[in-house]
């Protein structure tokens, strides 16, 4: 497992302790000499892992929607461009260029692309798991959803078959380690 890729947050107005946090996921990234693949952009916890990986050694692969060109929002830290037409295009070649892919805090964006993984590995797509790291406990109210979600017998696969949880940045190099 070298190509490890990344669903996250944009956003530059969060507590800087999930800066730091994706900081440290991105180090350990570099100097282990991993891949991230991620969607590119110069902004907020992506910027920050991307600096971090580029910075101890890693590689950095960003799949980049053209909306990103156009508003000049493409990180100076990609090692490799895969330019793609939309937001689509870009999680469908995230999820085809990644060996495990993983969900730090995020928004909107950070829950579609979750989601339609979890879904292609519902109906037999791939079998990609999401592994959420749940820092500062960001997650705990979607895993209470999911929780909820399987107890009504609406999910069609077990949910520990689509996600699994970290809840440390040890708890999540475990997994990672024997991926």
């Amino acid at each position: 497992m070298n190509k490890i890729g990344v669903f996250c947050a944009s956003s530059n107005n969060m507590s800087p302790l999930y800066y730091e946090a994706a900081t440290h996921l991105g180090e350990w990234m570099g100097k282990t000499g991993k891949t991230l693949v991620y969607g590119g952009a110069n902004c907020g916890l992506m910027e920050a892992l991307a600096k971090a990986v580029h910075n101890h050694g890693g590689r950095v692969m960003g799949i980049v929607p053209q909306i990103l060109v156009e508003r000049n929002r493409v990180s100076t830290y990609i090692d490799i461009t895969v330019h793609t037409a939309d937001l689509n295009d870009r999680k469908e070649m995230l999820v085809e260029h990644s060996d495990i892919i993983l969900a730090l805090p995020g928004s909107i964006g950070t829950l579609d692309e979750v989601f339609t993984v979890m879904a292609a590995n519902t109906i037999g797509i791939h079998q990609k798991r999401i592994v959420f790291w749940n820092i500062n406990h960001f997650w705990d109210d979607l895993f209470t959803l999911f929780d909820g979600l399987e107890q009504k017998g609406v999910v069609n696969k077990p949910m520990n078959e689509l996600l699994q949880r970290a809840d440390s940045l040890e708890e999540l190099i475990n997994i990672l380690e024997h991926f």
